[in-house]
Order: C-alpha cells, then sequence, then structure tokens
C-alpha cells in the first residue's frame, strides 16, 4: 500500500528540474563540521535545507565573478564602457531588470536592482509613508522581522508621532501562530482611515506564512492606504504578480532563495502609476543615463523604479546574482519551480506526520503533549499559504529540547536554520534539493528525537507551569 508521502515524491525520470542540482556547489558533511557521520559519506553533498536563510552558490555566479575579477585586473576602468565579454559596468544592473521583472512579476521599468533590504525599505518609506493629522499609521504584523520593525518606528518618530500609537502591529489569535487574512482585513476596514500604509512580508520569516498579497493589497486600497511588501522571503520561493496585483512598491533581499551570496545586492518594485514619484534622496545612479557622466547639476530622474538608485552597484555583487538568475531561467522560470517546491514540501510534511515524535498542531500544546518530547508545524498546511519552508516547533517548548535537536541535525549534516527558543525551520528550495534530501532529513530527525527523549528534558519550572496553564506559544 502506497504512504501519504509517496504521492508526492517524483522518480528521477519524471523530475528533469533535478538536474538543476548540478549548477550549485553543494558543501559536503566533511566540510560542514558533521562530526557524527561515517567515512563512506565524509565527502559526499551535506543534507542542505537552509536556502531560505543562505541560498548555495551557483557554479554560474563564481564563473562570472572570476571573469570581472579577470576584467578588473586587465582593463581597469575601461571596463566600464569596453567589457570583453560585453557585460559593461556602466550598465551592469540592466541585466538583472529583466530577470527581476520575470520573478516578480513586473515590468522591467518597475524593478530596479539596488541597495539592501533594509536601505530600500527606508527609501520606500520616505516617499510612500505621507502622514496626515487624520491619516498617519502603519499597519504591520507584530511579528515583523527586527529590521522592519525598526524602519517602521523610526520612520514614525521622525514625523513626530509615537510607535506605540503610530504602529498597528497584529497578533495572531490566542493559541494560533499565523495571521487570519480575516483579521487583517477586518482591521483594515476597522482602520482604514487612519492608516496610510499597510506593510506586511510576502512571506512570513518565522512560520513561513505566505500572505494573500492580492487580496490584501486590494482592502488597502479601498480605504485609501498605500501598501507594501517585504519580499524576503517570498521572491524567487513564490510566484508574484505585483503589477497585476496593483501593489505600490515591494522590496527585497537576494541572498535567500535567489543565491546571490552572503549580504547580496537587494532589490525593489515601484508600481507604473508612481513612474513620475518625486525622489527625495537623488543620486548619480538614478539619473537619466543619457546625461549621467555630463555631470549635470540638476537631478533628471529616470522614470520608475530605476530613479531610485543612488549608486554605482557593485558589479561582482551584481553578476553574482546573475549567475542565480540564469539558472532560474533555464529552469523555466517560478511556475515550474514551484510545481517542484509544492511537491518537495509536501513530501517533506507528510514523512514528518508519519514520525512517532509528531504531535498535530491542534494536540501538540495540550497539557498531556507537554511534557512529551514531540515535534510539530507551525507553517500553513494549506499549499497556497506557504512557500518551501516549515517550521517546526519542538515540544516540550521553553526547556531547551531544540538547541539539542539543532546540535544533533548539525552533527549529522542536516542543515536548517533555527528561531529562538524553539523553532527550527527547513526548506527544500526547489533549484537544487532532492526527495532524498528530504528523506534524510526526516531520518535524521528522528534518530535526534528518539537520543533526546531517552535523555529526558529538565522539568518545568513552577512559573512556566502557571505560563503554560493559560499560554499557548510556539
Amino acid at each position: 500500500m502506497t504512504s501519504p508521502a509517496e504521492k508526492f515524491k517524483l522518480a528521477p525520470s519524471d523530475d528533469p528540474l533535478t538536474k538543476f542540482r548540478d549548477e550549485f556547489v553543494v558543501p559536503t558533511f566533511r566540510q560542514m563540521k558533521a562530526t557524527a557521520v561515517s567515512a563512506e559519506i565524509a565527502d559526499k553533498p551535506c543534507t542542505y535545507l537552509c536556502g531560505n536563510s543562505l541560498g548555495l552558490l551557483p557554479k554560474r555566479a563564481k564563473k562570472l565573478v572570476e571573469e570581472e575579477l579577470e576584467v578588473w585586473g586587465t582593463r581597469a576602468v575601461e571596463g566600464h564602457f569596453d567589457h570583453p565579454h560585453g557585460r559593461s559596468w556602466m550598465y551592469i544592473a540592466d541585466y538583472v531588470h529583466p530577470h527581476f521583472a520575470n520573478l516578480v512579476g513586473a515590468i522591467e521599468s518597475e524593478v530596479a536592482c539596488m541597495g539592501t533590504l533594509t536601505a530600500n525599505l527606508h527609501l520606500m518609506l520616505n516617499a510612500f509613508y505621507k502622514p496626515t493629522q487624520e491619516r498617519y499609521k502603519i499597519l504591520c504584523e507584530a511579528r515583523a522581522f527586527p529590521s522592519d520593525q525598526y524602519a517602521f518606528a523610526t520612520s514614525v518618530s521622525a514625523r513626530g508621532y509615537d510607535p506605540d500609537d503610530a504602529v498597528i502591529a497584529l497578533s495572531p489569535r490566542s493559541g494560533e501562530h499565523i495571521l487570519r487574512t480575516e483579521d487583517i482585513l477586518d482591521t483594515i476596514r476597522r482602520e482604514g482611515s487612519s492608516i496610510a500604509l499597510v506593510l506586511f512580508a510576502g512571506v512570513q520569516f518565522y512560520t513561513g506564512q505566505f500572505f494573500a498579497i492580492q487580496e490584501i493589497t486590494a482592502a488597502a486600497r479601498a480605504q485609501g492606504c498605500k501598501c507594501g511588501w517585504d519580499l524576503a522571503h517570498a521572491v524567487g520561493n513564490v510566484p508574484l504578480s505585483l503589477h497585476d496585483w496593483d501593489v505600490d512598491f515591494a522590496v527585497w533581499c537576494t541572498y535567500k532563495y535567489l543565491n546571490s551570496g552572503p549580504g547580496g545586492i537587494g532589490g525593489l518594485f515601484v508600481h507604473s502609476r508612481w513612474a513620475d514619484l518625486p525622489i527625495q534622496e537623488a543620486g548619480w545612479w538614478g539619473h537619466n543615463p543619457a546625461t549621467r557622466f555630463d555631470m549635470p547639476a540638476r537631478f533628471h530622474a529616470i522614470r520608475g523604479a530605476q530613479g531610485f538608485q543612488q549608486s554605482n552597484p557593485s558589479v561582482l555583487a551584481t553578476v553574482s546574482l546573475l549567475g542565480s538568475l540564469e539558472v532560474f531561467a533555464a529552469a523555466g522560470g517560478m511556475q515550474a519551480l514551484r510545481a517542484r517546491s509544492e511537491r518537495l514540501t509536501g513530501y517533506l510534511e507528510a514523512l514528518l506526520r508519519q514520525s512517532r515524535f509528531y504531535a498535530a498542531p491542534g494536540e501538540a500544546f495540550e497539557k498531556p503533549q507537554r511534557e512529551r518530547v514531540r515535534v510539530t508545524i507551525i507553517t500553513p498546511e494549506n499549499v497556497e499559504e506557504r512557500g518551501a519552508q516549515l517550521s517546526l516547533v519542538f515540544l516540550p517548548t521553553g526547556r531547551g529540547v531544540m538547541p539539542r535537536v539543532l546540535k544533533g541535525l548539525e552533527a549529522r549534516g542536516v542543515v536548517g536554520d533555527s528561531r529562538k527558543p524553539d523553532v527550527i525551520r527547513l526548506a527544500p528550495a526547489p533549484l537544487y534539493n532532492t526527495f532524498e534530501d528530504v528523506e534524510r532529513a526526516v531520518v535524521i530527525l528522528d534518530e535526534v528525537l528518539a537520543e533526546v527523549d531517552k535523555e529526558g528534558v529538565p522539568p518545568a519550572s513552577e512559573e512556566e507551569r502557571v505560563d503554560k496553564e493559560d499560554v499557548v506559544d510556539g
């Protein structure tokens, strides 16, 4: 009899995208310092499920960076205009823009390859957050990534408002981990006349929830609010149609699913209806390229998103990204990758559910379960509400189970990442992960949980016991 998990797994002959794994450098178990693996596999590729934090090195990116170093060494400043590979540095970002447009569902003039995530977010806040006495609030999620929270707080403070009043931070309902779309929409309807800007993450970094971007954007705009999105965990992970969804603006980094390398160059989107929006922080690179090197005294912005460019982009960072984007294009883009991603993540979820240590989310935090070593999933079960990432909570919460599990996984060469106090995130990236990666991760996780269970966990303190009587929190 076929297990529920088997329906997700593809045979190699039915999985043409598996060949793109060879486009990436996968560290070996030895290189990742996996101390609890046999000598026979020490030099084999490790089980890397951490592309939601840092994507692997594309071989094409390595080649392009090496080529640019050679051009720097042999052509020096002439590389800006006379480039042996036809990638003049003067226009290096323009090689990325068509790829960005395809990935986020935009017109090419609506995207820009520039800056970093938070710097771009501040630019967009300065351009779109225009508070008035009646409409001055920002609606966001309570568990937004810290840099977003800092940006919101400093933006409202700079305009003379108290963040405690001006930032509406939504939390999930008691006993739940994800924000219900209906609660977001209700808040927009109820508070819309006072909200200047709605800004959420496309995919929530902690839970992996894929927000209903089109529906939330439409609700915000219907109330006269601007609507922007932080797509750090969404770009290259889920299909996007920012232009058609009528999003005002969006920002993203590229070192996660887009595999551009640590601290890689960022990106932004500005809808074409804002193509002539006044730019407050003008920079040389946002000036019309036809007269940029004439050095005119008056700024003449490029129409659209690229007018927000400030400095010439890092060529090395840009071609590192370009190498990865070429692989995305060769693989058929996001629609093809999304289909494979749903299978990989579905397979991971189904195998986890078969584990003897698995507790269904509705049961996981009930009193009989709390003192037993268990794992549950807080990422939405509905595939339309998640990307590649599954966020696992380890029970009993607050008792040091997760760090021990993480250490056991690392020793066996299963690479995920953690969020304190109790979450490990695993993300099978469809460009380079395999069904065998998923299988091994779950087998090893079961092995580690068995060890932790055998060793036992310390008893809860009196304070923890009292807290857990009424609070259900992963």
